[in-house]
């Protein structure tokens, strides 16, 4: 079979499976959210259980295989402000394979896909307005109410996926909510989505992809003025994880422009 005609047709299967997965899951996320929601004020069941939507995903997309690495903390229950490199939409779905639940910072465009969106809320994700400093302002409001309640925060620090794949500036949103709520940060480093789905495609492409867990950094003791440097420090840990990742994929070294300034 032709190799477009087969990701046609593979990509078809891979959006109804979705949809069909997306069906099953929300009632189930929904019971379970009101049977927890007395005890579970952070919906830290709802959210373990709709992320996992994305495993049963990707074990039946016969273009994409996915893999985890690193060793998260021991005890997730104590919160982090997750940050990734961002390369693809499909970097939510990769790291939903990792074995805990945190809440995510997301347009609030996909918040408002039916059932999707819906399951989202339920799960207690965060919804952002781009380009509004006042959803910006409230969404950091809400991330800290989330951390309250003893769950991780992800945020993805480049605000948007990257066009050509280089490492793009990280905004300061996600440090200075990790310094004032004195709460480590937790690095991840994603190499492979950006094959998984190009921007502006709906087919799927042949990607394998992986998510690493890095060291958590700690804010114990920073303020404000430590920003722009925990900033630094946590990109300058992901930059050479993805290289890693990169070179363990086969693929050489990284383009010198992946390095936007800090």
């Amino acid at each position: 079979m032709h190799t477009t005609a087969a990701r046609t047709i593979f990509s078809i299967w891979s959006w109804f499976v979705l949809g069909i997965v997306v069906l099953v899951w929300t009632p189930i996320v929904a019971i379970t959210r009101l049977v927890t929601m007395p005890f579970d004020k952070g919906a830290f069941a709802a959210g373990y259980i709709f992320r996992k939507l994305a495993v049963v995903h990707e074990k039946m997309t016969p273009l994409w295989k996915f893999r985890t690495s690193g060793e998260l903390p021991d005890d997730m229950r104590r919160p982090y402000v997750v940050v990734a490199n961002h390369e693809s939409f499909v970097d939510i779905l990769l790291i939903s394979h990792l074995p805990t639940e945190m809440k995510w910072m997301s347009k609030i465009e996909i918040m408002k896909i039916p059932l999707l969106g819906w399951m989202m809320r339920l799960a207690r994700d965060i919804p952002l307005t781009r380009g509004s400093s006042t959803s910006g302002v409230a969404a950091l409001t809400a991330s800290r109410e989330r951390l309250d309640t003893n769950v991780s925060v992800m945020i993805f620090p480049e605000g948007t996926r990257s066009k050509t794949g280089e490492l793009r500036k990280f905004r300061g949103g996600a440090f200075r909510l990790a310094i004032e709520a004195q709460v480590p940060v937790l690095p991840l480093a994603v190499y492979g989505t950006r094959d998984a789905l190009r921007k502006n495609d709906w087919r799927l492409g042949n990607a394998k992809a992986e998510v690493r867990v890095l060291e958590p950094v700690s804010t114990e003791g920073l303020t404000i003025d430590d920003m722009p440097e925990l900033r630094s420090k946590v990109r300058e840990m992901i930059v050479a994880a993805r290289d890693d990742l990169r070179r363990e994929f086969g693929h050489g070294d990284v383009p010198s422009a992946r390095d936007a300034s800090n």
